[in-house]
């Protein structure tokens, strides 16, 4: 039978397989997370840097496989679907949880843009210094502010939001994900050249050593500050059910996922490793916070990695704006459906193009990229921001309501052997996540003090 041509039993045809499954994953999971592991493995040392990078990817791949078995309700093979993260906890958990994690889920896709927009500007910003660095000598002063980057970068994205949906910005997505592996790939190579080079930096078991630059105070805030920057690396449960909802069954989408998990995780770690490990072997103590920042040489190799990360930003910006935007509108539509300002579109001709104008998605998208990029620019500290972003996300999202959804698919009677160790595991999760967020609000409040606001030169 020909399964290409089947519909499934919602009506809809699917033709994923585990593959195309994996290749969603590392797609999704390549991203700017990946730039500052260097920074991160530099702060805790080989030991727990390493140990780090496995444990976060192994509790990754326990819960995203407890995730997959909840793609159907109630039964992980006959079930009724879910279409997204946020319908299954509203299945298994009910309607509390359900805010919560809607609380939760846009709230970091919000917070994204920002760390998004800060990201480019760096890259913006180091191909200007590199420019200026050629130009003046390598001890000219060539620090430049990310503003105008950033209100550029602002400007794009402005046009960009106003597509009307996600669906149309699927050629967008496709050439983001191809130059994310792109800038990966020239990060390796660089800090391997420095290495075979013989230009390596010392490193140390324990990470940075502390002294009259680094006290013992702030080697702590930056260690606990590192886990979260791990921690964003190893996220994609935000689009998890979007990955299974291509696969076609049979087998079932849970056991076609959980390979896929497998594959994904373990090519995943490998590049985590090389990155982080590379970039600390190269740079030692004075390791970057995005590891382009440590490369000037060859220009046109690491132009080309800048590059691709503002491609790949300018793309993955919208991927995350784009089901904010839209959970938004849909409120609005559903509060104020009489309302043409809301609700109407205006056709408008422009070069042979028609664009359906909508007054309400014009202002408020509007209001809220200006919002993003002020508070880019009011906080451009790119290490810091990212690891908040990753903490938020890695306790709720990744471990807490995968194990709160299992023990109740599962019906797992409460103090029994296997309900304790789930819930130590969610303990330990978010404790971990907590101290991250302590952590890198500590760290960019300090920067705040240290910076004017508005006028950080790096």
């Amino acid at each position: 039978m020909d399964h290409e041509h089947e519909q499934d039993d919602d009506g809809r045809k699917r033709t994923g397989n585990v593959w195309t499954a994996t290749t969603h994953i590392i797609t999704v999971v390549i991203g700017a997370g990946v730039l500052a592991l260097a920074w991160a493995m530099a702060q805790l040392g080989w030991i727990v840097g390493v140990v780090s990078v496995i444990l976060f990817a192994s509790i990754s791949l326990f819960t995203y496989n407890l995730i997959a078995d909840c793609y159907r309700f109630p039964d992980p093979i006959t079930g009724k679907r879910n279409y997204t993260y946020m319908q299954a906890v509203k299945v298994y958990l009910g309607g509390t949880m359900h805010v919560i994690c809607g609380i939760v889920l846009y709230s970091k896709l919000a917070g994204i843009t920002v760390g998004y927009t800060i990201t480019s500007s760096t890259s913006l910003a180091s191909i200007a210094k590199s420019i200026c660095l050629r130009n003046k000598g390598h001890q000219a002063d060539c620090r430049i502010s990310y503003n105008p980057y950033m209100i550029g970068f602002g400007t794009l994205q402005l046009f960009l939001s106003q597509i009307p949906n996600f669906h149309t910005l699927t050629w967008l997505s496709s050439i983001a994900a191809c130059t994310s592996f792109g800038y990966v790939l020239i990060a390796i190579g660089l800090c391997l050249s420095v290495l075979i080079s013989g230009k390596g930096a010392p490193t140390s078991i324990f990470g940075t050593k502390i002294g009259p630059e680094l006290s013992a105070t702030d080697k702590i805030w930056r260690s606990c500050s590192s886990l979260g920057n791990i921690a964003l690396a190893c996220n994609y449960a935000m689009v998890i059910y979007d990955i299974m909802d291509t696969l076609r069954s049979p087998p079932s989408e849970s056991k076609q996922m959980k390979k896929a998990n497998l594959t994904g995780l373990s090519t995943m770690t490998i590049i985590f490793l090389l990155c982080s490990c590379l970039g600390y072997a190269a740079f030692g103590d004075k390791t970057p916070g995005n590891i382009f920042g440590g490369f000037y040489e060859p220009f046109w190799l690491v132009a080309i990695g800048d590059i691709c990360i503002i491609i790949h930003m300018v793309g993955a910006y919208q991927v995350m704006a784009q089901p904010f935007f839209r959970i938004i509108e849909i409120g609005a539509n559903s509060a104020w459906p009489d309302s043409n300002f809301i609700n109407k579109d205006y056709p408008i001709s422009l070069c042979c193009i028609t664009i359906n104008l909508n007054l309400f998605r014009l202002i408020w998208r509007t209001i809220f990229v200006i919002i993003a990029t002020v508070l880019a620019m009011a906080m451009p500290f790119f290490n810091e921001v990212l690891s908040l972003l990753g903490a938020l996300g890695f306790g709720p999202l990744v471990v807490f309501f995968p194990v709160q959804m299992h023990i109740a698919q599962k019906s797992i009677k409460v103090l029994s052997l296997k309900w304790c160790a789930l819930q130590l595991l969610n303990c330990l999760c978010l404790f971990v996540s907590l101290v991250a967020i302590v952590a890198s609000v500590h760290q960019i409040s300090q920067n705040l003090y240290k910076f004017k606001i508005f006028a950080y030169k790096p």
